[in-house]
């Protein structure tokens, strides 16, 4: 199977798979997800990504149909359903399945799951951003369906021919991106935001941040500016679909490129990583 689409223990080509009108997903968006990378049918920093998803349920008072230790057999499953097993491995559930109303519906949420062909980007190339203002509600930290600003801002920067848009708080609080977490290297130094409510302790951030330990690069999760995003010797672009990317133009003005060898430091350790741990 090329694309896989699973929701509540029915699963087949994703195209062909369809879902409840009634789902609470689409009155409300309510629900979480989480996702990560697979290479050679292996789930790369599964676990990770799974506490993360039921720490964002439990949040949101989601029941969870199913345990972690079922969820992870079943995607282990479903990969080897798969033609290829380099892919991106998404998973979601929503509250439940009932006519419209605000309160809560009982019992147990639905599961949905899509396997869909990808690969990790290397992180060679350097990626173009722009900034925006971060519209988003105070509960950034949470894993939630309701992307709509996100949305928005990723439109706005492949309008402007960009890969990703910064987030900014008013005050010129720099917090993250439409679909990723940014840092910034100044000095030697990792800079990248504190997890707190307004941004989402991204599986690949921390990833970054065991690396700057094991290479003795020193790192500070405190909040930095707009003013420090653009001074950078570097700036860094994590995420699950792409581990680390750096830039290289932000709102069309250069940027970084001042410390090429520490960025390759990190980049290399964070890609040897993931391919040690998705070897063959």
């Amino acid at each position: 199977m090329e694309r896989l689409g699973y929701y509540n223990g029915t699963y087949g080509p994703l195209e062909e798979m369809t879902v409840p009108m009634n789902d609470r997903v689409s009155w409300f968006g309510d629900g979480v997800y989480d996702a990560g990378p697979c290479r050679n049918y292996k789930i790369f920093a599964l676990s990770e990504h799974v506490d993360r998803f039921f720490r964002s349920a439990a949040a949101l008072k989601i029941e969870m149909p199913v345990t972690k230790d079922e969820l992870k057999d079943l995607l282990n499953r479903l990969v080897k359903e798969m033609d290829s097993g380099d892919l991106f491995v998404y998973y979601q559930v929503t509250r439940g399945t009932g006519i419209r109303n605000h309160a809560f519906t009982q019992g147990a949420g639905n599961l949905w799951i899509t396997l869909n062909p990808a690969r990790i980007c290397d992180g060679k190339q350097p990626v173009r951003l722009i900034t925006t203002e971060d519209t988003r509600f105070f509960h950034c930290d949470i894993k939630t369906l309701n992307l709509i600003p996100s949305v928005m801002a990723s439109q706005k920067a492949k309008e402007a021919g960009c890969e990703e848009a910064v987030f900014y708080r008013p005050g010129g609080r720099v917090t993250e991106c439409a679909h990723s977490n940014v840092h910034i290297l100044k000095n030697g130094v990792l800079y990248t935001a504190p997890t707190d409510h307004l941004i989402l302790p991204g599986i690949a951030r921390a990833h970054l941040l065991r690396a700057c330990a094991a290479l003795g690069i020193p790192y500070k999760e405190e909040a930095f500016s707009l003013e420090d995003l653009f001074s950078a010797d570097e700036i860094l672009v994590t995420s699950s679909s792409n581990l680390c990317l750096h830039a290289e133009e932000i709102d069309a003005r250069k940027v970084g490129g001042k410390d090429p060898i520490l960025y390759e430091r990190l980049r290399e350790y964070v890609l040897n990583e993931f391919y040690t741990q998705t070897e063959a």
